[in-house]
């Protein structure tokens, strides 16, 4: 066929590329209010066919039934998609997850990869299924993870083969080309939840290199956090550093015009992050705001070497 009629869900951006490939967006659900690209599609495809945030009901699944798509396309789409829906277009529906599934399932799969060290990460298109991030494999991406990027380096070393991966998949089925499927193997499945606060305190009787790992995950949002006597703060970027001498886990010191917190082994010197007032809003702080916190805080603060 010429083209496919699809109904998206998700970021704006992926339903313009597939708009730009030829494809007709009969439908587009975008998964938050003010997304960039927003705009550019509705004057593209017209208002009608462009709705902030639906909710996937029975409503919404008569617009996709009255609309008639071929294929129904997600990328990052932040709720469940019930069946019922991919089921009213007749090549069914698949969306790409920034991991290589199994490994990762579960909305926050960036922190876990750099969380644990992994080496490589990537991306897979799948087909939808009733539980998240669990339909069968179409293909996959690899892509080597740089030691210095943080969550956010990485989700948008992730977005271009994501993208490239829907697009191709979408042309082949445009083609009438019947893509492979691979089921998941369950006994290779890790999951990747959203990392709660207790998770996120840094725990200073780590290794500072696993510290500074749980930095990168959380940065810049929501970020790993810890107390500077009592202020909380908030580390979104932090170097490892020798040990500073003398001091237990947790304890600072002010070394070469840095904060330096020791760690079980090794040290982590403070580069930026954000200080969390009395009004619970957090303000930027760059060195030199936290060598002044940590001069002012306790009898480890204003240490000097």
């Amino acid at each position: 066929m010429d083209r496919l009629r699809i109904a998206f869900l998700g970021l704006p951006l992926a339903a313009l590329l597939l708009a730009r490939d030829g494809h007709e967006i009969v439908l587009a659900g975008i998964c938050r209010r003010g997304a960039p690209g927003t705009r550019r599609l509705r004057a593209l495809i017209g208002d009608a066919r462009v709705d902030s945030r639906p909710a996937l009901g029975k409503a919404y699944l008569q617009r996709i039934r009255d609309a008639r798509p071929d294929l129904l396309v997600s990328w990052f789409w932040t709720t469940k998609i019930p069946s019922e829906l991919v089921a009213l277009a007749p090549l069914g529906g698949f969306g790409v997850h920034p991991s290589l599934l199994p490994r990762w399932r579960g909305p926050d799969p960036y922190f876990w990869a750099l969380d644990t060290g992994d080496a490589a990460t990537g991306v897979t298109a799948h087909r939808l299924a009733a539980e998240y991030d669990t339909g069968s494999i179409l293909a996959t991406r690899v892509v080597a993870i740089e030691p210095g990027w943080n969550a956010w380096q990485l989700a948008r070393a992730l977005d271009r083969p994501s993208l490239a991966l829907l697009r191709e998949l979408t042309e082949r089925l445009r083609r009438g080309e019947r893509l492979a499927e691979t089921s998941q193997d369950e006994s290779l499945v890790t999951e990747a939840p959203a990392p709660g606060d207790e998770l996120l305190e840094i725990d200073w009787h780590r290794p500072a290199e696993r510290i500074a790992r749980r930095v990168r995950a959380a940065a810049p949002y929501p970020g790993a956090w810890t107390f500077i006597g009592d202020a909380a703060v908030v580390v979104t970027r932090a170097e490892v550093v020798e040990r500073p001498r003398g001091l237990e886990p947790g304890e600072g010191v002010v070394r070469d015009g840095r904060a330096v917190i020791a760690a079980s082994v090794g040290g982590i010197a403070l580069l930026e992050g954000r200080i969390v007032g009395d009004d619970d809003v957090e303000r930027h702080a760059d060195v030199s705001a936290f060598v002044a916190l940590l001069s002012r805080a306790g009898p480890a603060g204003g240490l000097s070497e």
